[in-house]
């Protein structure tokens, strides 16, 4: 762990513990606007904000720490994982959240972000967003991971071998024997 540089005369524990407090209430705000998240940095600025205790050093040094604090809070309590509500400007949780919600709840995770999203519609019902729909919504990928992602599976796509007949030069089908020289 990376200590922050403080311009206040607190201690890095009292600033974790005063961030953690703070980032809750602002994500506890995100959590009651459904499909709503918040990014890292507006979350850090606005904890900082919050507590009138800055740091120096940029924020991806200390925020883990905080955000850690604040998904142990939340399965203390008993409530849906608020850090899934944390996106970084990609629109991803992150590889910091695994590690948080293994802290918290000692859970593995294949996917962080799809278990975001689950954690998200969670939060987004606990705390009664409203314009959730009757049916409980459904769990989503930020926009942009989305995007992201299918950008990706595209170019997979597109990048595969495509088998031609070495007779006719056609694209085979995907099983069986060519369909002009059958």
């Amino acid at each position: 762990m990376i200590e922050p540089v403080l311009t206040d005369d607190v201690s890095t524990e009292e600033a974790h513990a005063a961030w953690a407090e703070a980032a809750r209430d602002l994500l506890m705000g995100t959590a009651r606007r459904y499909h709503h998240v918040m990014t890292t940095k507006d979350l850090a600025a606005g904890a900082q904000a919050r507590t009138e205790i800055t740091a120096t050093q940029r924020t991806h040094y200390w925020i883990g720490d905080v955000l850690a604090l604040v998904a142990a809070d939340c399965a203390k309590r008993g409530e849906p994982n608020l850090t899934a509500l944390c996106v970084n400007a990609e629109g991803s949780v992150g590889d910091g959240y695994s590690a948080t919600v293994a802290a918290a709840t000692g859970e593995t995770l294949d996917d962080p972000d799809a278990h975001a999203a689950i954690e998200r519609l969670a939060c987004y019902a606990y705390f009664e967003a409203p314009g959730l729909p009757a049916d409980g919504g459904v769990a989503v990928l930020t926009p942009k991971l989305s995007a992201s992602r299918s950008r990706v599976r595209k170019a997979t796509l597109a990048a595969r071998p495509v088998e031609s007949c070495p007779r006719c030069f056609m694209v085979m089908p995907a099983e069986g024997p060519c369909n002009n020289c059958e």
